[in-house]
């Protein structure tokens, strides 16, 4: 028992402290939860399912991310720690797990910072109809939009996070823009282009648009993400105002841009891309392209702003794991004027520039651009939700392991709490599941969409043990230093 605790104990609770500032209140812990969460284009994707979108939208709320900050809120309390899953995880089930769940949370950052790139381009596509008709050219906009990134979050976080809060204000006034468009639309037109709102079987589930529940849960995960910044909070009742908060601006944004989606564009015509709701808007403002083009301005500002989010706050686990020495130690230091985890930005920067490398080289289509997207969002979604039953299966661990703690900052009654644990890991595993049933989107055959999922996730998963192995096998033979110190 002695050893298994010791194993528990991570080099990064001790140091991290010490190496960066706290500099988040809860505003900014809000603006990051919807910066990462509200990815808008969801609102499109799913219309294809009709008024059964309403549906899925509302089963997401109540099986995941209601029951997800519950168990986030209790898991951040107890363990206030940078890295957040990372930490949970090793704190419930030892190093290995921890590791591996911290892996599965970080790899999908890289992969979403690649994707918000491509909708970058085609909202580019959508303003200069045949501009970047070329993969290099598209390529090209995905690594200024990576290396602008880059640059931003290597800036003092306090500079960051202002940048990033007036983005996302911005974005709140371009959600309610596409809202309006629907109430724009019932009130010119009288009537919603997609039809069947009337008739209740077409607001029930059925097997032909399963697959559609885990894109729900694609667009909710990152519940946990503002925790990976868990010692830089100035106040620790942040946590719950930003998971309290964030949730329902989220519930709030993609219900409402359904609405003005689905109001103006019939569900037979949806693309499942960005330019259904900039057609939307187009559609409702009296045919003008003028409002479209402005909000399509507002939507590529924020996804190029929202790259510079994902990737400061998806460093930190890479950071950790660099103090933690599973990847290389220079990974867990930060700059000494900046205090920043400098290396660990410019590493997950490389990584997203070679996979938009590979992905928009000469060997696919330029006319790929949202097939990819939506390759980048289901692999995202897959090894997400591997993270996420950890999160939930936390709360069971952590609970047997450390009662007295876990009392002390309640946040909800404990059969609320382990409640919300069994119904996150069912629906955890049923969106990765339903992922694979059929694309998101018509580009892709069942057979390659499958194919390519189950090709991307377990080269993931092997690459998360293998260099969990490396980092054993070197531990293993490595005569014992001194404990790094805050100085980094």
């Amino acid at each position: 028992m002695a050893s298994q605790a010791d194993e528990r104990v991570m080099i990064s609770e001790r140091i991290a402290p010490g190496m960066l500032p706290r500099v988040l209140n809860s505003a900014d812990m809000t603006i990051i939860f919807v910066a990462i969460v509200l990815f808008i284009v969801n609102a499109s994707a799913i219309q294809r399912a009709g008024p059964a979108a309403y549906t899925y939208w509302i089963l997401g709320f109540l099986a995941f991310l209601i029951p997800g900050a519950l168990v986030t809120a209790q898991l951040g309390l107890m363990f206030p720690q940078e890295g957040s899953l990372y930490v949970w995880t090793q704190k419930a089930l030892g190093p290995f797990w921890g590791f591996f769940a911290g892996f599965c949370a970080w790899w999908p950052g890289i992969l979403v910072m690649a994707a918000t790139g491509d909708a970058v381009v085609t909202i580019w596509q959508f303003i200069d109809t045949g501009g970047l008709p070329k993969n290099w050219e598209q390529g090209l906009v995905i690594l200024a939009v990576l290396w602008f990134s880059a640059v931003i979050s290597l800036l003092r976080l306090r500079m960051t996070q202002n940048y990033a809060n007036v983005a996302v204000v911005f974005y709140g006034a371009a959600i309610f823009v596409i809202g309006l468009a629907g109430i724009l639309w019932l009130i010119g037109d009288g009537h919603s282009a997609t039809g069947g709102f009337g008739t209740a079987s077409n607001w029930s589930l059925h097997s032909g648009t399963w697959t559609l529940f885990g894109l729900v849960i694609l667009a909710l995960l990152g519940i946990e993400v503002p925790l990976n910044m868990g010692v830089e909070i100035v106040d620790l009742r942040a946590i719950k105002k930003y998971l309290f908060w964030g949730s329902i601006v989220v519930m709030i944004g993609y219900l409402w841009a359904t609405f003005g989606t689905m109001m103006n564009l019939p569900a037979s015509k949806s693309t499942g891309g960005l330019s259904d709701i900039f057609v939307a808007v187009q559609h409702a403002f009296w045919g003008s392209h003028t409002w479209a083009v402005i909000i399509a301005l507002i939507a590529l500002w924020f996804f190029v702003s929202n790259t510079v989010v994902y990737n400061y706050s998806f460093s930190r686990l890479l950071f950790v794991s660099g103090l933690e020495r599973r990847m290389p130690t220079a990974l867990g230091r930060v700059n000494e004027k900046t205090r920043v985890p400098v290396n660990a930005i410019i590493l997950q920067t490389v990584l997203a520039s070679g996979i938009t490398v590979v992905a928009f080289g000469p060997w696919f289509g330029s006319n790929n651009t949202n097939k990819i997207f939506w390759m980048f969002q289901a692999a995202v979604t897959v090894i997400w939700c591997i993270s996420m039953v950890l999160l939930f299966a936390d709360i069971y661990l952590v609970k047997r392991a450390f009662p007295e703690k876990f009392e002390a900052v309640k946040v909800a009654p404990t059969p609320v709490l382990l409640g919300s644990g069994i119904v996150g890991i069912a629906a955890s595993v049923v969106g990765a599941v339903v992922t694979f049933k059929t694309p998101w989107v018509t580009q892709w055959t069942t057979h390659s969409w499958r194919v390519w999922l189950a090709i991307i996730v377990a080269l993931s998963a092997a690459v998360a043990i293998a260099i969990y192995s490396i980092s054993e096998y070197t531990h293993r033979r490595e005569v014992p230093t001194p404990t790094p110190t805050p100085a980094g």
